[in-house]
């Protein structure tokens, strides 16, 4: 986490959280999703606007974390802004060498992978020390010579099963509403 968010938590400890704001999307992608968009359907269904500055990208990505109930947030300085989630909190990608590295949307690389998973849409899916996330469609070709070449095994899972397998909330905004209706 940064320094300067860092500051602003302690400065300021008790501003409201921020829910429906900001997706992650299956490749990767960040949206920005204002009321109007939030008003029109859930992510992924309405996505809203694609970030593309690098630097909020960037600073988006070194502040994305969990919370204890496992859901995923970007810390904007003493805000907290849950990401509604496509798929999974990570989208990894595969390098082309010998031992097809893999790196998280954020930049982490990841160390080891303690399972393969694949959906019943044939998405394949990587459980990682960093957490789930799913293999970049750019990237899957590469994924099957990893499964070719027996280091990966995938296992037969349905994407709806995952989050609760893995810990991680689809969407902190729809936990939120049905939380408050009760």
């Amino acid at each position: 986490m940064d320094d300067i968010v860092k500051q602003a938590l302690a400065k300021w400890p008790n501003v409201p959280h921020c829910y429906g704001w900001l997706g992650l999307d299956a490749r990767g992608n960040w949206y920005m999703r204002d009321d109007r968009t939030q008003a029109v359907g859930p992510f992924p269904t309405e996505k809203g606007s694609m970030l593309r500055h690098e630097k909020l990208i960037d600073f988006i990505q070194r502040n994305y974390d969990h919370d204890g109930e496992g859901q995923w947030y970007f810390q904007n300085g003493p805000q907290r802004v849950y990401v509604e989630l496509e798929a999974a909190p990570f989208v990894w990608r595969v390098a082309d060498d010998k031992g097809f590295a893999v790196t998280a949307h954020t930049g982490q690389p990841v160390d080891s992978i303690t399972a393969c998973l694949l959906d019943e849409q044939g998405r394949l899916y990587l459980a990682t020390p960093l957490g789930l996330g799913l293999v970049h469609t750019l990237d899957v070709g590469l994924a099957a010579e990893a499964v070719e070449q027996g280091l990966w095994t995938p296992e037969a899972v349905h994407a709806g099963d995952l989050p609760q397998r893995f810990g991680h909330v689809l969407s902190p905004a729809a936990r939120r509403l049905a939380a408050m209706a009760k």
